[in-house]
C-alpha cells in the first residue's frame, strides 16, 4: 500500500482477518476511512495512517497546476500538487512552460494559444528550477499536458486526439495539448 489518501476516503482493507484501527482512521457505515492525508500502513495487525508532508517541486517532480498567464513564448502554471501531494492552501508554486517544452516534435511550430487556455488543468514534469520565481515544467511526453478544460459554453472538455478536446455541450473542438488518458 502507498497510495495517499484524503481525509474522508474509504481506505482499502484486504480480505482476511478484521484490522485493528490505528492513528488517522475511523470507521464510518461499515467502512474504514482515513482522518488525514497520508499513506496506509499496517503495523503487525494495526492500520494507521501516515502523515504525507507535502515538500516543494524538485526535478524530475510530476506537477499539477492551472494556467494563471499566457504569452507567446510560455504559459505560466500555479502549481497545487507536487508527486501526488496536494501543497497547503496559498502555498502553491510558480511554474513555467516554455515554447520549446510543450512537446517532444516540430518544437519550432508550437503555437502556446493552441495548446493551453486560462484555467486548464496541467500535468507536467518539472525540468528544472528555472529563475528565482518559478520551476521550469515540461509537457514533451505523451502522458502530460492538459487533463481537466472547461468550454467556452461552460461544460468540461473530452480529448479527441492528443491535440483537440470537443465540448459536449455544443460539440465544438478546441486545440490543446492533450496529456493521453491513464490506462490506455
Amino acid at each position: 500500500m502507498s497510495d495517499v489518501v484524503l481525509p474522508g476516503q474509504p481506505v482499502p482493507v484486504p480480505r482476511g482477518p478484521t484490522a485493528q484501527l490505528g492513528a488517522g482512521t475511523y470507521s464510518r457505515d461499515g467502512q474504514v476511512r482515513a482522518s488525514l492525508l497520508g499513506t496506509p500502513r499496517y503495523q503487525g495487525s494495526t492500520l494507521a495512517i501516515t502523515k504525507t508532508r507535502p515538500h516543494p517541486p524538485a526535478p524530475n517532480s510530476i506537477v499539477l497546476g492551472t494556467i494563471t498567464r499566457l504569452s507567446p513564448l510560455q504559459a505560466v502554471l500555479s502549481i497545487t500538487v507536487v508527486d501526488g501531494v496536494p501543497l497547503p492552501a496559498g502555498e502553491e508554486f510558480m511554474g513555467v512552460i516554455r515554447v520549446q517544452d510543450v512537446r517532444a516534435t516540430e518544437k519550432d511550430k508550437v503555437k502556446i494559444a493552441d495548446c493551453f487556455r486560462g484555467g486548464d488543468v496541467v500535468k507536467g514534469l518539472v525540468i528544472s528550477l528555472g529563475d528565482a520565481r518559478s520551476y521550469y515544467v515540461t509537457t514533451a511526453r505523451n502522458d502530460l499536458g492538459v487533463i481537466f478544460a472547461t468550454s467556452e459554453a461552460g461544460a468540461t472538455m473530452e480529448p479527441v486526439s492528443w491535440q483537440e478536446m470537443r465540448c459536449p455541450k455544443t460539440g465544438r473542438v478546441e486545440k490543446r495539448k492533450c496529456a493521453k488518458p491513464e490506462g490506455l
